[in-house]
């Protein structure tokens, strides 16, 4: 007769129990790690705010030294651009009031360098959201979007004249960014098109009301229904809006925009 024994439930639970030690140890384990890299991380940013100060003038003058430097920046999730003004404003004594511009212009003079790499910002801003926003986003939320760059210093203080400044300086480029109105907002476009009267018509009741219908339109603005959804079908081809399909009647949004606010 065979003296081996079956396996039984206590030999399953106890490999459960092995099985959830390994886990718990496991996400112990790289909690661990994480918190470790994060501090080392918080120091090289504290070194390298350190060094930025004590070499400012350097940095500022040499493209050589500039660009290593960015690269250090990039590689740590360091913002250059926030960096640089805080550089800026660390070498010239500028003040706190006014915003970017202010400081940049305390600091420098004119402070082209910076503005172009501020239009740079908002290009790349622009385009990252062209397939959800129509390449059409509010000044304001591309302010908020630039000072989330995380700086040596702070974040970048910029304001929302910054922004249009930023944007002005791109016109001799061809770039096809361009500063629109719509109602009492002033918007980003960064595609070469032309909004209609009626396309900025049902933009600014979008503003005010939340959202929009075509029979909002018709009723309100006496136009025909081929009129109302023309314009509504045009704006959401641009991705200027978003439809709403499970209310009754198909509802048109403006997109949403990410500000990194809770």
């Amino acid at each position: 007769m065979s003296s081996r024994r079956g396996v039984g439930l206590s030999a399953f639970q106890n490999r459960t129990s092995v099985s959830s030690s390994y886990a718990t140890h496991g996400a112990s384990l790289r909690s661990t790690h994480l918190r470790s890299v994060q501090t080392q991380l918080s120091v090289f940013q504290s070194q390298l705010h350190a060094f930025a100060l004590q070499h400012a003038d350097a940095i500022k003058s040499n493209p050589a030294f500039w660009a290593e430097f960015t690269r250090m920046c990039n590689a740590i999730g360091v913002d250059p651009l926030a960096a640089s003004v805080n550089l800026k404003a660390k070498g010239g004594g500028a003040s706190g009031g006014g915003g970017w511009w202010a400081q940049l212009k305390g600091a420098s003079g004119d402070g082209g360098d910076l503005l172009l790499r501020l239009a740079m910002r908002v290009v790349e801003i622009c385009r990252a959201g062209r397939s959800e926003n129509g390449g059409l986003v509010g000044v304001g939320e591309c302010r908020e979007m630039v000072k989330r760059g995380q700086g040596i210093g702070g974040e970048v203080d910029v304001t929302d004249d910054d922004i249009l400044r930023a944007v002005e300086s791109l016109k001799p480029l061809g770039s096809g960014f361009s500063i629109v109105t719509v109602g009492s907002k002033q918007m980003i476009r960064s595609i070469p098109k032309e909004l209609s009267t009626d396309q900025s018509t049902v933009l600014e009741a979008i503003q005010v009301l939340g959202y929009i219908t075509s029979s909002m339109l018709e009723d309100n603005l006496r136009w025909e229904h081929e009129r109302a959804e023309t314009v509504l079908e045009d704006l959401l081809a641009d991705s200027l809006v978003w439809v709403d399909l499970q209310a009754a009647e198909k509802e048109y949004w403006a997109p949403p925009t990410d500000t990194g606010e809770d």
